[in-house]
């Protein structure tokens, strides 16, 4: 079996990579035509089903639902998302865009995170939408892209500031002037904002690693004494 370093990787792959890494960022969502090669877009969204007494506008699940069945219609929105997103993904592994993120990105997550290049896409993914992210990520799994350690750590990842990007922007977060103790303005970015988060997100994954691995060695511990008073 080859390993990442060993494995041949053609320029196809590397084309499917970069497209994937557009298509998933969220970076040409738009109205105008070359919104066709962002997911979110594509996606799209579902229209109005009616207003409410006060005159607001109310979606595809309606106004006032509860229970169970309000918990249905929740999940059926989500389906459209998760199935595209894993249709997309079946066809860009088809052309190597899954080799091409595990040749280049596993030098780099493995050390960070313990974490496969292969989810390099996944964590692109996650930062435009937790049910991307949540979609890709399952599919990672079924291929045997992850194994049970990995996999936690990653969710871990995903879902400490779910879908950073969408929600940082839709909070409105960026409107508001960040001020220190005696009320004066702090200079700040957008810029600086995000990668704080991100190197926090990093940061918790970290700390479901460490305790993975405390938990495993002291299962193997506990393993290996069992058997040595099982020997005496």
């Amino acid at each position: 079996m080859k390993t990442d370093d060993q494995e041949k990787v053609s320029i196809g792959a590397y084309i499917a990579l970069a497209f994937a890494v557009v298509f998933f960022s969220g970076l040409l969502k738009s109205n105008e035509w070359y919104g066709i090669f962002d997911f979110t877009t594509l996606n799209g969204s579902f229209g109005n089903l009616l207003k409410d007494t006060a005159g607001g506008t109310t979606y595809f699940r309606g106004a006032g639902g509860n229970g169970a069945r309000d918990g249905f219609m929740f999940a059926l929105s989500l389906v459209p998302t998760c199935m595209f997103a894993l249709g997309m993904i079946a066809v860009l592994e088809h052309f190597g865009a899954l080799k091409a993120a595990r040749k280049l990105l596993t030098p780099i997550l493995r050390p960070i995170m313990g974490i496969p290049g292969t989810t390099g896409l996944a964590i692109i993914g996650s930062l435009q939408s937790t049910d991307v992210g949540a979609g890709l990520t399952k599919s990672l799994v079924d291929e045997g892209e992850l194994n049970e350690t990995e996999k936690n750590i990653f969710t871990a990842f995903q879902f400490s500031g779910g879908a950073l990007i969408v929600n940082f922007f839709g909070s409105g977060a960026i409107l508001f002037t960040l001020t220190d103790s005696t009320g004066a303005a702090v200079p700040g970015s957008i810029g600086l904002a995000l990668s704080v988060m991100f190197v926090f997100k990093i940061v918790g994954a970290n700390i479901m690693r460490f305790y993975l691995k405390t938990i495993d060695k002291k299962a193997t511990n506990k393993e290996m004494t069992t058997k040595t008073a099982e020997a005496n």
